[in-house]
């Protein structure tokens, strides 16, 4: 078994009939077409942090990340669409970018102003500011949890977390060194640390430590106030959750670690099911594809690095 330190960092994203993959350079993608053949495609995407050494600072980064998992979850999701339905559905930057937004807007909105709405109905009846900002942070947690549970009702939703399950059971099954086959990748749980179910679980859990803070220190200003405060700190917060989460996936064989972040694996009993052969067969082909072009790139910096510098390579040698 190889040893979980020589594997590529690869994390990825549940689309229509079929897994997104993404490592440091590149993602890949693998969608179950109507004719039960696999399309995949692999796309060079080097993040804005590897380009910009100060954006890729702890808690400077957890923010960059998250509006770059947006967009690329688009596009992930653009192309499976067009590969599951066999229709050509093609959007424009200035269209990707209006979906990015209206998504932004209704995650603050239900997940953050629309529970401090809610919180002010009780403000006068728990007159301390830092409890009664852990009970906004619960209804926060509450919104959130009923969101995933009514959704997860829906026959596509359903599907969708199968696939997320199969993502997770073969990223799992290559972190161990296992060889990519269904019978290897069944054995594997479908709950992973590094998952962004238990991310967001994080985010709300920050947010209530935050905002009960920032509540002992300012009281109980106007709602119109507590509104701007919500969503001015929002980065701070997704800032701190990603840290975290970076935390538990460096060190997922910890059982320490195992047992803070248990919340996060329970919610994932939700927005994970055990996939069927055909799905896992579909994550393997977009684990493949990644592993597949970072191995090519990797001997091109090689080959490169020998060009450039022969004799150097020769007294080494």
């Amino acid at each position: 078994m190889l040893k979980s330190d020589s594997k590529l960092n690869v994390g990825g994203q549940a689309v229509l009939e079929g897994v997104m993959m993404r490592s440091r350079r590149f993602w890949s993608i693998a969608v179950r077409r109507p004719d039960n053949t696999i399309a995949t495609d692999v796309f060079k995407e080097i993040s804005i942090m590897n380009r910009k050494k100060i954006l890729g600072f702890p808690f400077i980064r957890g923010v960059i990340a998250l509006g770059e998992n947006l967009s690329l979850g688009f596009k992930a999701l653009s192309y499976s669409v067009n590969e599951a339905t066999g229709e050509e559905v093609q959007m424009s930057k200035k269209q990707m970018g209006i979906s990015v937004a209206i998504a932004l807007i209704f995650s603050v909105g239900v997940f953050f102003i629309l529970p401090t709405v809610v919180g002010r109905s009780f403000s006068n009846l728990v007159p301390n500011p830092i409890l009664y900002n852990l009970l906004e942070g619960l209804i926060r947690i509450a919104f959130l949890l009923g969101y995933i549970a009514m959704v997860s009702f829906m026959k596509d939703i359903k599907r969708l977390f199968q696939y997320h399950g199969a993502e997770h059971k073969t990223i799992q099954a290559y972190e161990y060194g296992e060889e990519l086959i269904p019978e290897n990748i069944r054995k594997y749980s479908r709950l992973h640390l590094r998952c962004g179910t238990s991310f967001l679980l994080i985010v709300m859990i920050v947010a209530l430590i935050v905002f009960a803070l920032l509540g002992a220190l300012i009281g109980k200003p106007p709602l119109y106030l507590k509104i701007i405060l919500r969503v001015v700190l929002i980065p701070v917060i997704a800032g701190i959750s990603y840290e975290l989460i970076r935390f538990a996936g460096k060190f997922s064989k910890n059982r320490a670690v195992n047992i803070i972040f248990y919340p996060g694996l329970l919610l994932q009993k939700i927005t994970t099911r055990e996939p069927s052969d055909d799905q896992l067969e579909v994550a393997v082909a977009s684990l493949q594809k990644i592993l597949e072009a970072e191995k090519s790139e990797a001997n091109d910096e090689v080959e490169e690095k020998i060009i450039s510098r022969p004799d150097d390579v020769a007294i080494n040698a």
